[in-house]
């Protein structure tokens, strides 16, 4: 071959291996997250300098044809976008790292969702990351300072099973319900799932956001979505948690020595020479009681699906057994949730859960219902019992106090008491979604709920001061939930349109039953076989109630050049609740937000990188009242023996003119990011007035046999405000570190400004054996739930009693010296003036997350500056007639004048004054969590796709000058827990379950 046919065939041959290479191929891969590994459905994949692009399926695999040396573009909201150039590979895959500008993150929102940045109401956002940085008991729990305006609070500390009360921008109520709807996965009134199968959070606070819940959105909503499932392999996931927990607190208590000292001390004070007989016990019941608890929980999800079908289930097993002895709590839970995409128009969906729950108690927080000076309260009788008793007396009985009222043994009431619940929880929700044309779809869903609860409390023959019983109720409640809505979605010039119009209807009836009898002939068949009991004592309830509630909604949303967004939302609410002139309400709220930094002259600022002004207006109702309090209702008294007979009377009044309470609410907000989003702030101020409050009115005078009848009326009007900020910022973030930080604080204040003809209400929320002093104050002008008592000036010295101060009856020296308000020289109700205000002046949440490599690290403050509490404990501790904190040893003596402790007397009696109101602010260290995620190279091995370890310590430490056991306390006294007392009897603290301490081991795995 001569070289010039040698040329042309290299030439060819060039040409040839040149045009090869400028072949299309074909690259696969997955995308997914660098945070968790998931695959993120929807990335958007585009060659760069080409119309070609596609996205990754359910499973985040994608499929792209392109040529050698092109540049592939990833990208997808919330994550930074990333690039590759194709080589030789024909499979790229690709890890997105979460980008801090989250504008553009998708939020739930009532009937719908928005991008985060075109929300114009007042939001908080809580991840899944959030809720599982470290253990809780309730997934509620971890709302706890993550988001300002929310306080999250235990109905009785640290109790096994013990309800969580959510409470958004304080109370707007003072007669009916002030918590939060709970909203799950669209069911209205749902639980709360377990927290790992939660996938965010979102709390609604203003009337924008929740005017489209009407009357049942007044307190604010709570907004939970579950996991779903995603297209590809099936995905398995465990997670376990060990805890060992304590009492994070204990009163310093006198032992017997120092209890004899004491009791010496009160008979020296009244002038007896007699020493007091000390008995030969030493017990500590403090350690008797208490002991060491612990929490298990295990959690098995499956995920997984096709193009067309995707589910998640999960089953949850916990059992707690509590740090007060016999008290525990045991639940299963399980939760599934299935989608179906049926044709390109219809999609179903099914969300199922349930749980059985067992929960043994021991009797806390006592109302002072029962006889025997409170023997009902196992922690109360703990404090007061004196501690040279033993257990048991020499024939084998329960011992008793050794001074003041009789009293039962804590021990006894503790391990002979029976207190269990057994409750069922099933909740089944539907849903249909069709597209009818490309703008406009309809979305029905079918729920049903339903709850079944018997509690069977049971009392041996073996106590001393009273006799046994038996008593067991059931309570079944169900719900039944219908919403139907059309969604509209139209895009205008510069604009977008979207409105959602629908009807929702929902139905609760709940069936009570109750027996009980006392003086039982035998033990042995706890409360199963009330027949055991004496035939007089036995008693029978029963009753059913039922409320219904229908609805029309709708929401107009405008978004204009994605600069000037408007909202406006009207419910009209129909409740059975009340009186037929007034069964309906309309709730109106509209909004407003301005995107300054989509302005030109903010457009292009490398400082600003987001701007938004919100303002919103609205009005919201309340029917959280227990139904037909609009009616006349006539009470029933059976029997009290075989030979009489029963009678009737009024109990209530009607009412037809009862009628809504309406919340007008204001929200001024801003929303501010700098440096790309990489800080944070948001700024919110409210003003809610709530007017024609629901609440128990005038009482009728004798006549039809009524004696104590009552009225529900429209009363008055309160008005609460306050500031909220949220700050969060990623601090430092590189390839091995990172620290983000998240902080809020918020105001709330409250002021009653009108009540029932200006008339005071002044009323206790202290045990029945206090002999029922008042405790707190409403009144026009002040604050809600006040404390109502004397006010504490010293110790009298003897002589002349000082100008403005008075004694309580006959008096000596080293008795209490008390504000003299009438200036009568004496001590009475009259001289009763406010003493206290147990509304915090700010609350405030601090969370701090470090990564280095592998491992990680959380730590979150939370606290609460200013408000007040009433110590009900040291009312009754110093009270004389049981035992008593060391401190009490330094009263008055004739040899100790400088004590600013009255002197010890038998006594004293149930005094509130200044001198048991005490600061209840406190910062507490909420949870520190380290944890460390093996490597991929090291999981690859053994085929798993992750495992994580972690330790964790729940209230730590806890920095307060509160001298009682701890200062988050809920005790709402003689009523019970009511909605009144919630609302009103803030601050009060006796015989609380104790807040638990506890170090949690964790492991996460997944395949």
């Amino acid at each position: 071959m001569n070289l010039k046919i040698k040329l042309v065939f290299m030439v060819m041959l060039f040409v040839s291996a040149v045009n090869y290479a400028q072949e299309s191929i074909t690259v696969i891969g997955s995308v997914t997250s660098e945070t968790d590994g998931e695959p993120i459905l929807g990335a958007n994949i585009i060659v760069i300098g080409s119309t070609t692009g596609t996205s990754t399926d359910f499973d985040g695999n994608y499929q792209i044809k392109t040529e050698s040396g092109a540049v592939l573009q990833f990208s997808y909201i919330g994550f930074v976008s990333k690039s590759v150039t194709v080589t030789d590979q024909k499979t790229i895959n690709v890890v997105l790292a979460e980008d801090a500008n989250a504008l553009d993150e998708i939020v739930v929102v009532g009937y719908g969702s928005r991008k985060k940045s075109d929300i114009t109401g007042a939001v908080s956002s809580v991840t899944a990351d959030e809720l599982n940085a470290f253990p809780v008991l309730d997934a509620a729990q971890a709302l706890q300072g993550r988001a300002a305006g929310v306080v999250v609070q235990s109905n009785n500390g640290g109790e096994p099973g013990a309800p969580i009360n959510i409470e958004i921008r304080g109370n707007t109520s003072i007669g009916s319900n002030s918590a939060a709807l709970i909203v799950v996965d669209g069911f209205v009134g749902a639980t709360f799932p377990q927290a790992n199968d939660i996938q965010s959070i979102e709390v609604l606070k203003d009337a924008s956001a929740t005017a489209i819940y009407g009357s049942r959105g007044s307190n604010g909503v709570v907004l939970v979505t579950t996991k779903k499932g995603k297209n590809g392999k099936l995905s398995v996931e465990l997670n376990t948690s060990y805890a060992i927990q304590n009492t994070a607190n204990r009163l310093d208590l006198l032992n017997a020595d120092q209890f004899a000292t004491y009791r010496n001390q009160i008979r020296d004070n009244a002038g007896t020479t007699d020493r007091y007989p000390q008995g030969s016990a030493n017990t500590d019941w403090q350690d008797l009681i208490f002991t060491q608890g612990s929490t298990t929980s295990h959690q098995v999800s499956f995920s997984g699906g096709t193009d067309k079908t995707s589910f998640y289930a999960s089953a949850n097993y916990f059992n707690q057994e509590g740090i007060v002895i016999n008290s525990d709590f045991e639940r299963l839970t399980f939760l599934s949730n299935i989608d179906a995409q049926v044709t390109d128009k219809l999609k179903l969906g099914m969300n199922l859960f349930g749980s059985r729950g067992v929960q043994n108690g021991v009797l806390t927080q006592s109302t002072g219902a029962t006889a025997n000076g409170g023997g009902d309260d196992v922690i109360g009788l703990v404090l007061r019992f004196s501690p040279d008793s033993g257990i048991l007396n020499d024939d084998g009985t329960f011992t008793q106090s050794n001074v003041g009222d009789g009293i039962e043994n804590p021990f006894a009431v503790a391990n002979e008491l029976i207190n269990e619940t057994k409750s069922d929880n099933f909740r089944a929700n539907l849903y249909l979604n069709y597209d009818i044309f490309e703008n406009l779809s309809f979305k029905t869903t079918l729920g049903y709920s339903m709850r079944n609860e018997n509690v069977g409390t049971f009392k041996p023959q073996t106590f001393v001061l009273s006799n046994g019983f038996a008593s067991l109720s059931n309570r079944r409640g169900t719900n039944l939930l219908s919403e139907n809505y059309l969604t509209y979605k139209q895009k205008i010039g510069k604009g977008d349109l979207t409105i959602l119009a629908g009807y929702s209807y929902q139905k609760e009836e709940t069936v009570r039953f109750s027996a009980l009898t006392r003086e039982l002939i035998a033990d042995r068949f706890l409360f199963y076989n009330l027949e055991v009991g004496h035939l007089d004592t036995r008693r029978v309830t029963s009753n059913i109630t039922e409320r219904t509630i229908q609805s029309q909604f709708a929401r107009i949303n405008y978004d204009y050049d994605d600069r000037y967004l408007f909202t406006a939302t009207i419910r009209r609410d129909g409740s059975s609740n009340f009186a037929a002139n007034n069964k309906y309400g309309i709730f109106p709220s509209g909004a407003f937000g301005w995107k300054v930094s989509n302005e030109k002259f903010l457009k292009d600022s490398e400082t600003i990188s987001n701007l938004k002004l919100r303002a919103s207006y609205g009005v919201t109702g309340n029917q959280a009242i227990s139904p037909y309090q609009s009616l006349e209702r006539i009470g029933f008294q059976g029997a009290t023996a075989i030979a009489t007979d029963p009678s009737f009377s009024l109990l209530q009044e009607a009412n037809p003119n009862l009628k809504w309470e309406s919340s007008f609410q204001t929200n001024i907000g801003v929303d501010v990011g700098f440096l790309n989003n990489r800080y944070n702030i948001s700024l919110d101020y409210y003003n809610i007035d709530t007017k024609n409050l629901l609440l128990e009115t005038t009482r009728t005078p004798l006549f039809l046999g009524a004696t104590s009848a009552r009225t529900f009326g429209n009363v008055g009007e309160i008005n609460t405000n306050g500031f909220e900020v949220s700050i969060n910022a990623r601090i430092i973030s590189t390839d091995d570190f990172s620290w983000t930080s998240d902080f809020n604080i918020s105001t709330n204040k409250n002021k009653v400004v009108k009540l029932f003809n200006g008339a005071e209400i002044i009323d206790s929320a202290a045990p029945g054996y206090f002999v029922s002093p008042n405790t707190y104050i409403l009144r026009e002008g002040e604050a809600i739930g006040l404390f109502w008592g004397r006010e504490y000036q010293g110790v009298y010295q003897g002589g002349n009693v000082p100008e403005g101060t008075a004694l309580v009856g006959a008096f000596q020296a080293g008795d209490p010296l008390f504000t003299d308000v009438n200036n009568d020289g004496m001590i009475n109700e009259k001289d009763d003036k406010i003493i206290g205000d147990p509304n915090a002046d700010f609350t405030w949440g601090l969370t701090n997350n470090f990564s280095y490599k592998n491992w990680d690290l959380n730590v979150f403050l939370q606290g609460s500056q200013g408000g007040e509490i009433l110590n009900l404990t040291n009312v009754q501790l110093f009270n004389g007639d049981s035992n008593s904190v060391v401190s009490v040893l330094d009263a008055w003596t004739p040899s100790n004048t400088g004590s600013n402790l009255p002197r010890n007397v038998a006594s004293r009696g149930s005094e509130i004054s200044t001198r048991f109101v005490e600061d209840g602010s406190y910062i507490r260290l909420k949870n520190i969590a380290i944890g460390y995620n093996f490597p991929s190279v090291t999981l690859e091995k053994l085929g798993i796709d992750n495992l994580r370890l972690a330790v964790s310590a729940q209230n730590l430490l806890t920095f307060t000058n509160y001298s009682g056991l701890d200062p988050e306390v809920s005790y709402f006294g003689n009523g019970g827990g009511d909605a009144v007392t919630k609302n009103v009897a803030q601050g009060h603290d006796y015989g609380n379950y104790p807040t638990v301490r506890s170090v949690n081991f964790s492991l996460n795995l997944k395949f």
